[in-house]
C-alpha cells in the first residue's frame, strides 16, 4: 500500500449498502472503476459500510487472503491495527466505527484489487451456497462480544505473523469466516472460526518458542 494521492471510486449506487455474503462483497469491490489510480481504504470502507462489524471483519480477512495484497510487507500489521480498533469499539458500544487517518488514507492499486476479486470469486460462489442462519445463539448480540475478543487476540499477533510463513493467511481465513458468520448469522461458521482462532494463535506461539 502506498500513500500517494488518488481519486475516489465512483459506484454511487452501491455506497453504504452492506453485503450479505462473500460474493456481494466482492461485487462491491469489483465496482471500483479502474482508472489507473490507487484507491483509499477509507473509500473501500464507504462501499462496504462502517456500521456493521461483520462486513468490516470480512473485508479485513479478504485483504490478508488476497494474492498480491496480503503478501505486501506491513499489510498484516496495518490490518491487525484495523481489526483491533473496530473490535474495541464494538465492545464499547459504538454504532459507527472510527478509524485514524493514517489507516483510511492507505492506498492500493485498483488493478490489484480487481485481480484479487477475479481470483477469489469462484471460491466465494462455492462458499456462499452453504451460508444460512443456524445456531444463531453463537452469533447473537451477546456472542458478538466474544467474537470481538477473539478477533482482538488474532489482531495483536498479526505483526508477529509477518515473520512466520503462512500464519498471516491463517489469520485472514479466521477473520473471513468470522465475518461471514456474523453476516449470515451462521453459528456453525462461528464454531469453525473459534477452532481456526485457536489454531492461528497456537501455531504463532509455537513458532515463536
Amino acid at each position: 500500500m502506498s500513500k500517494s494521492s488518488a481519486h475516489e471510486p465512483d459506484p454511487a449506487n452501491t455506497v453504504g449498502k452492506e453485503p450479505e455474503g462473500l460474493v456481494p462483497l466482492l461485487q462491491l469491490l469489483a465496482n471500483i472503476h479502474d482508472d489507473g489510480t490507487p484507491v483509499r481504504l477509507g473509500a473501500v470502507l464507504d462501499l462496504v459500510g462502517r456500521r456493521s462489524f461483520g462486513p468490516m471483519l470480512l473485508l479485513a480477512g479478504l485483504i490478508i487472503l488476497a494474492p498480491l495484497i496480503g503478501d505486501i510487507p506491513g499489510v498484516p500489521t496495518l490490518i491487525g491495527i484495523f481489526v483491533f480498533l473496530i473490535a474495541l469499539q464494538l465492545m464499547l458500544g459504538r454504532e459507527h466505527f472510527w478509524l485514524p487517518a493514517f489507516l483510511l488514507e492507505r492506498q492500493i492499486q485498483r488493478q490489484t484489487v480487481h485481480k484479487a476479486v477475479v481470483w477469489m470469486m469462484p471460491t466465494a460462489r462455492f462458499m456462499d451456497r452453504f451460508l444460512r442462519p443456524r445456531l444463531t445463539f453463537l452469533v447473537n448480540r451477546g456472542a458478538r462480544y466474544g467474537v470481538a475478543i477473539l478477533a482482538m487476540l488474532v489482531s495483536v499477533l498479526m505483526p508477529l505473523m509477518e515473520f512466520i510463513p503462512f500464519s498471516a493467511n491463517a489469520a485472514g481465513l479466521t477473520l473471513t469466516v468470522f465475518g461471514l458468520a456474523l453476516i449470515a448469522r451462521d453459528g456453525l461458521l462461528a464454531l469453525i472460526a473459534f477452532v481456526l482462532t485457536g489454531l492461528s494463535i497456537g501455531v504463532t506461539v509455537w513458532a515463536l518458542l
